[in-house]
């Protein structure tokens, strides 16, 4: 559904025109002449406009010319006696998008309004959906089978098919808006537009403008009216990211939206009902931002009416195997070195490194080594030198205490592998090549260790079947 400005000095005509769209359940407003118009459409976010050609102080050509000086985007619908007439031509060499001929028949009206509509919503999508279609080349899929992200998959899954707002929480890097774009691509809004924006990295007045949109003149700069996100993502989703960075104002503006779905332009005088689905996201701890005064906090609860936490790569190392060969096959393809390979003592050097940077810095990892290897296969010295003196250095042990009457110290020892072999299986979901690379020891060792102290296959199979019974 369209807001549509019917232009006409004759009272029947936009009496006529006003019922008829507003059965159809369009919002209209009318204007007497283009004097009138130019003004309403300078103060008001219209999606088309229908307007005579003859009419006193302004014509309909002088209106439309006066109207593109500060809207080229909207469609404008020209009504006249005379079809054939150089009016009517000079109107569509100007961008009218169509014109009607009176007198006009209901069905015609109704007809022309919906195809003109549809293609301001085309037009409005279309970069959008050329973006969508560059990001889903240029960001890799969620990758992972660790108990934390099979649990996150679950959650993911049911909340796609809901338009309840997202709240997504988790470190820098760890994929926040990867899983905002899985959750919109999986749900019914898939065919609408996905809008992300970036709330930490545009200046206030600016952010404002962009989320919400402005009328000409409403600040310097503002030379046209335009269209905000929430406007674009109708329909879709809008993800804002860093949510946490916004101002009081913004806040402000934000809680109306979640409450009624109603917002105002920037400058602008009417209320604009959206239909968003809204997914924010920030790595910070918005409890904290609250007691400190820095985000509201009945926002925060309108926010997070489905909070999902992504966990760190720290928290789920055995995933680093399976995101390694995903970004090989990425950046090889890329470079045009497909087949890249890596070897074991590169994997246990990744999967030891402290990851503060999360997915991304593991991605970047990557796609340097492939760009500068020479041979077919990443190797240790492949890596940045920082990553492998971090990952060489062992974590330090828990001090231990000698008991007044001493110990058996190869009791110990063999008590303590054995409870770190079933540790790194456990972590390893049962797989025993990467509980070995978890240990650092090479497979045979690992083998010998299991036979050495009766961790069986028959214990194995039992352990996987009951993890995937109790998971």
């Amino acid at each position: 559904m369209g807001r549509i400005l019917v232009v006409d000095d004759e009272p029947s005509v936009r009496e006529l025109l006003s019922i008829v769209l507003e059965k159809e359940g369009h919002s209209v407003s009318s204007a007497v002449d283009g004097v009138e118009a130019l003004r309403l459409a300078k103060d008001n976010p219209y999606d088309l406009v229908i307007s005579d050609i003859k009419m006193p102080r302004m014509d309909g050509l002088r209106f439309l010319s006066g109207l593109r000086e500060f809207d080229r985007e909207i469609p404008v619908i020209m009504i006249t006696a005379y079809p054939s007439t150089e009016s009517a031509i000079e109107a569509m060499k100007q961008g009218a998008y169509d014109y009607l001929t009176k007198p006009f028949k209901i069905e015609e009206v109704k007809l022309v309004v919906a195809k003109a509509l549809e293609a301001l919503t085309l037009k409005r999508e279309n970069v959008y959906l050329r973006r969508e279609l560059q990001e889903r080349h240029r960001f890799p899929g969620i990758i992972g089978s660790s108990p934390k992200m099979l649990a996150l998959y679950e959650l993911m899954e049911k909340v796609a098919g809901i338009s309840s707002t997202v709240l997504i929480t988790g470190e820098s890097g760890t994929g926040k808006e990867l899983v905002a774009r899985a959750i919109h691509y999986n749900g019914p809004r898939a065919d609408r537009p996905f809008v992300a924006i970036n709330c930490g990295a545009i200046p206030e007045q600016l952010l404002e403008s962009e989320l919400f949109g402005h009328v000409k003149g409403s600040f310097t700069g503002a030379v046209s009216n335009k269209a905000g996100l929430f406007e674009v993502a109708n329909g879709g989703t809008l993800f804002l990211d860093e949510v946490a960075e916004t101002s009081p104002a913004i806040q402000v503006k934000l809680l109306r939206v979640l409450q009624d779905r109603v917002f105002r332009r920037v400058g602008g005088t009417e209320d604009i009902k959206v239909d968003v689905r809204l997914v924010a996201a920030t790595n910070k701890d918005l409890k904290e931002a609250i007691q400190e005064g820095r985000f509201r906090e009945d926002l925060y609860y309108r926010l997070n009416v489905i909070p999902l936490h992504l966990p760190s790569l720290r928290e789920r190392r055995e995933d680093i195997p399976a995101l390694v060969l995903h970004f090989l096959k990425k950046y090889g393809e890329e470079n045009h070195r497909e087949g890249m390979g890596i070897s074991p003592e590169a994997v246990e050097t990744l999967e030891r490194y402290p990851w503060p940077g999360n997915v991304r810095e593991l991605e970047n990892v990557i796609e340097r080594a492939v760009a500068l290897e020479s041979l077919d296969i990443l190797t240790p010295n492949s890596l940045p030198e920082e990553l492998r003196r971090a990952g060489a250095e062992a974590p330090e042990a828990q001090k231990m205490e000698l008991p007044p009457e001493g110990v058996d110290l190869e009791d110990v020892v063999a008590s303590l592998e054995r409870d770190l072999i079933l540790s790194a299986l456990e972590r390893a979901s049962w797989v025993q090549t990467r509980a070995a690379q978890m240990l650092g020891i090479n497979f045979r060792s690992f083998r010998y260790r299991l036979k050495k102290h009766g961790i069986d296959g028959k214990t194995i199979k039992e352990s996987k079947r009951e993890g995937r019974e109790n998971g």
